[in-house]
């Protein structure tokens, strides 16, 4: 049992050298948390958890994490595996699907949620109906998306280079 802690520790030590691994990371990180500083000078009346909220778990922004994520995935892939590699083709295909999707269908479906919520508050003021808003999920402009996809692209670049 005692030589299970040493295999586990070694095992993630491995992991985060990873340049796939510390790329895919602090892409994320970063994306988030310029999300974050862009949103409180947007509106800086934000409490503390308003804050985390939007760096651990909010969507939509500049830039797109998403993009940010699934580029700097494929781009480290291709440094370390190699541009014909069945994996870079998958990582590669994988970040325009995530990249499309959150252009296209969570915008699409966000603009719905924010136009479905704007007419319930108008029947409930003028019919007195109950009402209960849905979530309004945000996806991203093509703008926040390139951002997102260039600020993955140069992290990796550096993590697999540097």
């Amino acid at each position: 049992m005692d030589t299970l802690h040493p295999a586990i520790a070694s095992g993630f030590l491995n992991l985060i050298r990873q340049p796939v691994f510390q790329s895919a990371m602090m892409s994320w990180f970063i994306a988030q948390f310029a999300k974050a500083v862009i949103n409180l000078f947007k509106s800086p009346s934000h409490s503390f958890k308003d804050v985390l909220v939007t760096f651990f778990w909010r969507t939509g922004g500049m830039p797109s994490s998403h993009s940010a994520l699934a580029v700097s995935i494929a781009t480290s892939i291709g440094f370390t595996s190699g541009v014909t590699s069945d994996v870079f083709i998958l990582s590669l295909f994988f970040a325009m699907v995530v990249i499309r999707d959150a252009m296209g269908v969570r915008r699409a479906s966000g603009l719905q949620a924010k136009a479905l919520n704007s007419l319930g508050k108008d029947l409930t003021k003028k019919l007195k109906l109950s009402f209960h808003p849905v979530k309004e999920i945000h996806g991203h402009t093509l703008p926040q998306t390139l951002i997102g996809s260039l600020l993955g692209f140069f992290i990796a670049l550096a993590v697999c280079t540097l």
